[in-house]
């Protein structure tokens, strides 16, 4: 990825954080020479520098990732910055945003054990608060056999690149512009640059 230095974020306790909170990824790979992609949801590991998923097993993308590196694209908030909100009109539009991506060599997940824990971890992070839902011996039958439908993986984490395009490279008092302009919009991409703009000029 492209990342000017007055974009990049290095911080890996700021990167984690990022992983955790827009963790549907774009995971990429090549087959035969040719890239490949699945939209997934991915659970990281910290302790161990990891992401967990898994694939439907009918989806071939897991039967060549094994020992390869791969590289999953986290997409962040993103939204149009209009140049008629500068104080001239000297000046482009442009897009911000953020986005992470994270390099490191895949392997499946063989033991079904893990696979099961894996899965157990997947529950906790998306399910509400309070939510009835959980894999136990109510259901387990029906997880054991799905569990035949899916092939899980482990990508052991390499290499972190995060990028944080946030009109830097504009005068502070244009950035207060685009922040005010951000704020009174009603997308929540909107909302959130704003809050990383405010974040990135405490």
């Amino acid at each position: 990825m492209y990342i000017p230095k007055h974009t990049r974020v290095e911080d890996e306790a700021t990167l984690f954080a990022f992983l955790e909170r827009y963790s549907f990824a774009t995971l990429i790979s090549t087959s035969g020479g040719h890239p490949t992609a699945s939209h997934l949801p991915l659970v990281l590991d910290r302790e161990n520098r990891c992401l967990m998923g898994h694939f439907a097993r009918a989806n071939s993308q897991w039967t060549d990732i094994s020992g390869e590196e791969v590289l999953a694209i986290f997409h962040g908030p993103h939204t149009y910055i209009s140049s008629s909100w500068y104080e001239t009109n000297q000046s482009v539009p442009t897009w911000n945003y953020a986005a992470v991506h994270a390099y490191g060599q895949a392997e499946l997940i063989e033991d079904e054990a893990e696979l099961l824990q894996c899965l157990n971890e997947m529950v906790a992070k998306y399910e509400e608060p309070g939510s009835a839902y959980r894999i136990d011996d109510s259901n387990r039958d029906t997880i054991d056999g799905l569990m035949k439908g899916i092939v899980g993986f482990r990508i052991r984490l390499d290499r972190l690149e995060g990028k944080w395009k946030l009109s830097q490279n504009h005068s502070k008092e244009r950035q207060a512009l685009v922040i005010s302009k951000l704020e009174q919009s009603s997308s929540n991409n909107a909302q959130e640059i704003a809050r990383l703009m405010r974040e990135n000029n405490a």
